[in-house]
């Protein structure tokens, strides 16, 4: 076993949901599965939340270009709060999909540089980042 090492970490790159759906709903979900339509329940939810976003693309660009917000995965690591820190500035995190915070931030450094964070989606950081940030999470 002293061979054994860690390849990589294992991080997420989607996030869990839960729905409830009426049973009719549900069987007729089962059934194109069954049909080779979809692979399983969960391509066919994905396949059909993707269309519904398709569809609403272009209200979903303007809204992010009037909030002027980052889309897609925006990483924060040390060194960039630091240079902020130095620079004397204040981020305001605006993000629609997944913002992270690299865990060695620490939770003083993330005080002195992050004024307020709004992220549609999801956001990672560290437990204790998290907790110091949590009056500017909206």
């Amino acid at each position: 076993m002293g061979n054994v090492r860690l390849l990589r970490d294992k991080s997420n790159d989607s996030e869990k949901i839960t729905i409830n759906l009426g049973y009719v709903d549900l069987g007729r979900i089962d059934l194109l599965v069954q049909e080779g339509f979809y692979s399983n329940r969960s391509d066919f939810i994905r396949t059909a939340i993707r269309n519904q976003l398709d569809t609403h693309g272009e209200a979903v660009t303007k809204t992010i270009e009037r909030h002027t917000m980052e889309l897609g995965l925006r990483d924060y690591s040390r060194a960039n709060l630091e240079a902020l820190q130095a620079a004397g500035e204040i981020l305001h995190v605006r993000v629609v999909g997944l913002a992270r915070i690299d865990s060695d931030v620490t939770p003083e450094l993330a005080l002195a540089t992050i004024g307020s964070i709004t992220v549609l989606g999801a956001l990672q950081a560290s437990a204790e980042v998290k907790k110091a940030l949590s009056d500017r999470i909206r």
